[in-house]
């Protein structure tokens, strides 16, 4: 059964940190700092990394390393954001996608599902190891935080048309961007947002970051 546990958040610019306790005590924030071999301190995403691999969303790829600019694929970027947000998977599996498969994402896929984070790519499959697009990123990650009451806040003064190339969103995505642009959690590049276009690990630990410390 999964659960949903609120995760603390940390203001950046105010240096501060909010989270829900379950009685009265005293707490302590602790500090983890964890360094990856291909990670460089000067690196646009180094913070990011840094963030959520301090938190347990990520143990890298092996051998300390982190393999910032290596495709993200559909199942991993669904086990990084469940776990971002404390959501536990599914032990037994008892309802699955056809190819969830029995390997550390099959209960994540399994939870997915039954809470309607995703739907999959049709005929009750997920394509798990296919490397993930942009849209189907933002998709999971909106329909992550709508489930859980967590649609992020803020206006951006920006738009969905406002990317030039903001016709080639697929249909079933269009809803999630035009929140998330909105929010200034999507902030697209050059202007535009690149929806068909595949994630890697670096950009997928910023999108994690912006929202998490917002």
């Amino acid at each position: 059964m999964a659960f949903y546990t609120k995760q603390p958040t940390l203001s950046a610019e105010t240096g501060t940190v909010t989270f829900t306790t379950t009685h009265f005590s005293y707490y302590a924030v602790g500090y983890n700092p964890v360094r990856f071999n291909d990670v460089a301190g000067n690196a646009w995403y180094h913070r990011a990394v840094g963030f959520i691999a301090a938190r347990g969303i990520t143990t890298g790829t092996g051998d300390g390393e982190y393999s910032p600019d290596a495709s993200l694929k559909r199942a991993d970027f669904l086990v990084l954001v469940m776990r971002a947000f404390g959501i536990a998977p599914d032990e037994p599996a008892a309802d699955n996608f056809a190819d969830a498969g029995d390997t550390y994402y099959t209960g994540y896929l399994a939870a997915a599902k039954r809470l309607g984070i995703s739907r999959g790519v049709g005929d009750n499959l997920f394509s798990p190891e296919t490397p993930i697009t942009r849209q189907e990123m933002f998709t999971l990650l909106y329909n992550t935080l709508k489930i859980l009451g967590g649609l992020p806040e803020g206006v951006s003064g920006k738009t969905v048309a406002d990317f030039s190339d903001s016709e080639e969103v697929a249909v079933w995505a269009v809803e999630a961007l035009t929140r998330l642009v909105e929010a200034g959690i999507v902030r697209g590049s050059d202007g535009r947002l690149l929806p068909t276009s595949t994630t890697t690990r670096a950009e997928m630990a910023q999108v994690l970051y912006n929202l998490l410390v917002k």
